[in-house]
């Protein structure tokens, strides 16, 4: 096992107000699971944080783009060299969002060093077709599309780097049944596994699966989105819904992926402590990622 580093990348450019005037609280994330003892429990070393510019959409208006364009796009090539270094290094970065806008980083940075795959653990699929791309403002709830190319080139194209990462190289998992996403996904050959399909096929059988579409690749990273699992076990997300993964099955794909050689590495993201006073959640997501190390 590579040594792990975690690293702190508190950004919410990429999420909406969940009501006006209010900005996102999944930038409390990291700061969250640090006070369950996260990098105690992991035996991992401080690599500490990417401080994000302002949120700020006062100036944003419906057919603009996304908003914080030029921010979340900053702020990319800041967080993906700290994340390039740690990679360079021989060190598994463990990422703590923040907002799934954060996944621009890594994937940029593993653009410039190889071909690598996604595992991409999400609620919702964040894929537009290019036609739809930028209609909802929210990089956070379009990032799959940005990363695989679609959307305006300030984001999709850092460097002249874009598309990030291959549709053929992406495995989409846990997303709803009815995410809107779901033909677009397979218009465009991405696989993906819904959470009901998840269920039904094994999460052990899914997880194998995955593994395999990343043969031949330099290796893989993992986006963990928290609004994959249920409503029920995660009520402190963004846009948490029914019909989710338990943790026993979000465990049962994550272990096998961060044991195999070729991960390199890992974040998570869309936890709000906002939505969560008690800290409960919080204790119960560090316990998860822990086990799943473990």
């Amino acid at each position: 096992m590579k040594p792990i580093v975690v690293l702190d990348a508190p950004s919410n450019l990429g999420l909406r107000m969940p009501a006006p005037g209010v900005v996102p609280g999944c930038y409390k994330l990291a700061g969250a699971l640090r006070d369950q003892g996260l990098l105690h429990k992991l035996g991992a070393s401080d690599a500490g944080y990417v401080v994000p510019p302002r949120y700020d959409i006062s100036a944003w208006s419906p057919g603009d783009g996304v908003f914080n364009a030029s921010a979340i796009a900053n702020y990319t090539v800041r967080l993906a060299d700290r994340i390039g270094k740690h990679l360079d290094q021989g060190e598994f970065p463990v990422v703590l969002g923040g907002d799934c806008s954060i996944l621009l980083a890594p994937m940029l940075t593993l653009r410039q060093k190889g071909r690598y795959g996604l595992a991409y653990f999400d609620g919702s699929a964040d894929f537009l077709r290019l036609a739809q791309a930028g209609r909802i403002g929210a990089a956070a709830g379009e990032t799959l599309a940005l990363i695989t190319g679609r959307g305006q080139a300030d984001i999709t194209d850092i460097g002249g780097l874009g598309p990030y990462v291959q549709d053929s190289d992406v495995v989409v998992l846990g997303n709803r049944d009815d995410d809107e996403d779901v033909p677009n996904l397979a218009e465009a050959g991405i696989l993906a596994w819904t959470a009901p399909q998840i269920q039904a096929e094994g999460a052990a059988a899914v997880a194998a699966r995955t593994l395999r579409r990343f043969d031949g690749l330099d290796g893989f990273w993992v986006h963990l989105d928290v609004d994959v699992l249920d409503i029920e076990v995660m009520p402190a997300a963004d846009a948490p819904d029914p019909g989710g993964l338990q943790y026993s099955e979000l465990l049962d794909l994550l272990r096998p992926m961060l044991a195999d050689d070729r991960c390199v590495g890992f974040h998570v993201a869309i936890y709000d402590p906002d939505l969560d006073p008690d800290g409960r959640y919080a204790a119960e997501l560090t316990d998860a990622i822990v086990t799943a190390f473990a």
